[in-house]
């Protein structure tokens, strides 16, 4: 056995017991009545959580046993120390079913399935998928290929699934959605002049509120700041 894999085999319940005091410890309570509002059950700054995990490096049982847990912070640790490409197909499914907060299902999706030899095989069953969740990972995971393995991809059928279905969408699908109807804008010039006209006639997220200095996630303004940050460099 190697030293790795030896030092993983006695990684103990009273491990699990340290690393959970460490993260009540680190527990804010003005930072969790703000995850909260946007549906995500912890207290923990986001950047002190990064640091515990640099510590304690990559452990794949540690972060097993860190997931069962089912406490979002910890979760959140686990998808850090974990090694992506150590899940298999139906673990990361019911993975991603089980992640009941929005900051575990993107970070599960974009830390973990993303490096996963079986993201294309997930993406194409999560996007079929009738939990709208689910499904809005299967979009994120095409928002990827568009924007970096396009080949294969129907962007044009993936533009009229999102004419036909994003104004009606549930909030975290439609979210997904308009993520990809944007990417294509932005990464394909082809079709870019349609997909400014469909974010134009669905107005999704056209009055979202954008702090000074951010991008709006409406499509069409989304499409054209990136697109002239393109042509400025």
């Amino acid at each position: 056995m190697s030293g790795t894999k030896a030092a993983e085999a006695v990684v103990t319940d009273a491990t699990v017991a340290d690393v959970l005091a460490e993260l009540a410890g680190l527990e804010d309570p003005k930072i969790r009545a703000v995850n909260e509002r946007h549906g995500d059950d912890h207290g923990v700054n986001l950047g002190k959580l990064r640091a515990l995990a640099k510590r304690l490096k990559t452990q794949q049982e540690l972060s097993y046993r860190l997931w069962a847990t089912d406490d979002t912070a910890a979760r959140l640790l686990s998808l850090l120390i974990c090694r992506p490409k150590a899940f298999g197909l139906e673990e990361l499914d019911t993975m991603l079913r089980e992640a009941r907060t929005p900051k575990v299902h993107d970070w599960l999706v974009n830390y973990v399935v993303k490096k996963s030899p079986h993201a294309e095989e997930l993406r194409l069953a999560w996007t079929a998928d009738p939990d709208p969740v689910v499904a809005s990972a299967g979009w994120a995971l095409t928002t990827e290929r568009v924007a970096k393995k396009p080949e294969g991809l129907d962007l044009a059928g993936l533009l009229d699934v999102v004419e036909a279905e994003m104004k009606d969408a549930p909030d975290r699908l439609q979210w997904a959605m308009n993520h990809c109807l944007a990417q294509i804008g932005i990464e394909h010039p082809e079709f870019r002049t349609r997909a400014i006209g469909i974010g134009e006639r669905l107005q999704v997220l056209k009055d979202y509120p954008t702090p000074p200095g951010c991008t709006s996630p409406f499509a069409p303004a989304w499409i054209a700041e990136m697109v002239r940050r393109q042509h400025a460099e």
